[in-house]
């Protein structure tokens, strides 16, 4: 680099400190003006690029930075995140892969590098990655604010703790570290309340910040059985939540409804496929979130010959190619008309494709989103080979477990009482339907049953799914394969019961989405 390529670089890197992208993409133009394939210029040309929200032409320039300089980890690794951003998993984890090695001394990227694995389910990789960033520069909060939520998932939770007491200690107004420092220990006492009690009373801080807040100090006050006051913070989170959302449970009705007409025995029966046999079969574990489904995961992927994708969008994703429909949004019911009428025969290799670089070579393989609960007809019309596990739990323990829970933009019907009620109720229909159409591929599993009899309904389960016996799947806790669902925490410890019957302790308050379930006649217990 040239002195005075050195002098627009330095410039640069100044302004992108400023986060000035327009001057970045200025000096970026000078460099190449004087080095046409200067991979300094192209790199900054790249990340002004991404800044701006440019994705194809960062994509362009941060591809050719590396072309010409395939030591340039810092555009392998931004191309990378672009990659992610764009569920082009397969592409970041290879990129990754290639430079990883030379990332020892960049605490930034070494950061980011974790945060890609982190985004496409590769948690194991991510998590050295963020332990070098925070020794070479500790004391950084995001370094090791990503470094507790791996710990975390990976069921290091003695570690998580004291990462965020720490991360606490220097910032005691971080709203998001209480709520999940609240998630990894039980209280105790009204220590932590109180100091989570008193940030709500900053009158210069946005009321929407303090929706984690309202969680934890529920979380840790139902931890010290005051129901009644635990209650009230729920629900004040939940009202906040749902002022901030645009939606319309009618949808999500007229969704399910749409599901049953087009899903019909006939149309699956229709088009089953011939399917190679040397494929992993898949097992899709689906039902509502919060009604045990990590629980089953963590126990079907203790048998030897099963592996894990844990939660991933590929399949809606591809759905709303098949159909047509553009943007991240959740499937509409017209999407769904379409779906049926169109040519789905390439879903399954779609999604093979898509996921090929998670798969290890087990014979079957687990996807968990709970969601796809309501595509297991397009599923199971092109994919005759693919298992469905449902998880039932009784109905006001698993509409209650939801609305207590923070979901990041998925589950919109969960936080408020009556559309909680009015969703179940086109669940329980959709349930109904799915039994039968899908037969015997449609496995239940009641969560209560396997909390109070382990043994015997896990053995039933895997004879269910054609699968030997094997004495670990009843130690799922000793599973050491990562988990990064709300329930990280919970299916680090045994079965137990506890959570059984749990609503009872919230009756009175949970009386108008009894009300709701009753009256359309679902049987609440």
């Amino acid at each position: 680099m040239n002195n005075h390529v050195n002098s627009l670089s330095k410039a640069a890197r100044q302004a992108a400190m400023n986060r000035d992208w327009s001057a970045v993409m200025q000096y970026a133009g000078q460099i190449l003006n004087v080095e046409p394939n200067s991979p300094e210029g192209l790199f900054l040309r790249g990340l002004s690029s991404r800044a701006q929200g440019h994705a194809d032409a960062a994509i362009s320039a941060l591809q050719a930075a590396f072309s010409q300089d395939p030591a340039r980890y810092d555009a392998a690794v931004e191309l990378a995140a672009i990659y992610s951003l764009q569920r082009q998993n397969s592409k970041a984890a290879d990129l990754l892969e290639r430079v990883v090695p030379l990332l020892n001394n960049s605490p930034r990227y070494l950061d980011l590098a974790g945060t890609v694995y982190t985004e496409i389910g590769l948690i194991d990789k991510a998590y050295p990655l963020f332990v070098k960033a925070a020794e070479i520069q500790p004391g950084i909060d995001v370094f090791e604010a990503n470094l507790a939520t791996c710990s975390v998932y990976l069921g290091k939770i003695d570690e998580g703790i004291a990462l965020y007491e720490s991360l606490l200690q220097r910032n005691p107004s971080h709203r998001k570290n209480h709520y999940q420092l609240s998630r990894l220990r039980k209280a105790e006492n009204e220590t932590h309340i109180a100091q989570m009690q008193d940030l709500l009373l900053d009158p210069n801080v946005d009321p929407r910040r303090n929706v984690p807040l309202l969680f934890a100090i529920a979380k840790e006050l139902e931890d010290l059985q005051r129901w009644p006051e635990s209650f009230t913070y729920y629900q004040r989170g939940c009202d906040a939540i749902s002022q901030q959302l645009s939606y319309r449970v009618e949808d999500d009705v007229a969704l399910i409804d749409q599901l049953i007409e087009t899903c019909s025995e006939q149309w699956v029966a229709d088009q089953n496929l011939a399917h190679d046999k040397a494929e992993p079969t898949p097992i899709f574990i689906v039902g509502l979130p919060r009604t045990g489904t990590t629980l089953v995961e963590r126990i079907i992927s203790s048998h030897s010959e099963v592996e894990s994708l844990g939660e991933t969008l590929f399949l809606p994703r591809i759905l709303q190619s098949l159909g047509s429909q553009v943007g991240g949004k959740p499937l509409s019911a017209q999407t769904i008309r379409d779906l049926g009428k169109k040519d789905l025969s390439g879903l399954p290799g779609a999604y093979l494709n898509q996921v090929g670089y998670r798969l290890q070579g087990a014979p079957m393989f687990i996807e968990k989103l709970p969601f796809n609960f309501l595509y297991a007809g397009f599923v199971a019309k092109t994919w005759p080979h693919a298992k469905f596990v449902h998880l039932v739990r009784q109905p006001m323990d698993a509409c209650f477990s939801m609305y207590k829970q923070v979901f990041t933009g998925a589950y919109p019907y969960s936080y408020r009482l009556a559309d909680l009620g009015r969703y179940y109720v086109a669940y329980d229909r959709l349930r109904q339907h799915w039994q039968r159409v899908l037969g015997d591929r449609f496995i239940e599993v009641e969560y209560e049953a396997l909390v109070t009899d382990q043994a015997a309904q896990t053995t039933d389960l895997l004879r269910s799914l054609s699968l030997e016996y094997e004495p670990q799947c009843l130690q799922f806790e000793r599973n050491q394969a990562p988990s990064a669902t709300a329930s990280s925490v919970q299916v680090r410890s045994g079965v137990h019961s506890g959570s059984v019957n749990k609503w009872r302790r919230y009756e009175a308050e949970l009386a108008p989405l009894r009300a709701v379930l009753e009256a359309n006649g679902i049987t609440v217990g």
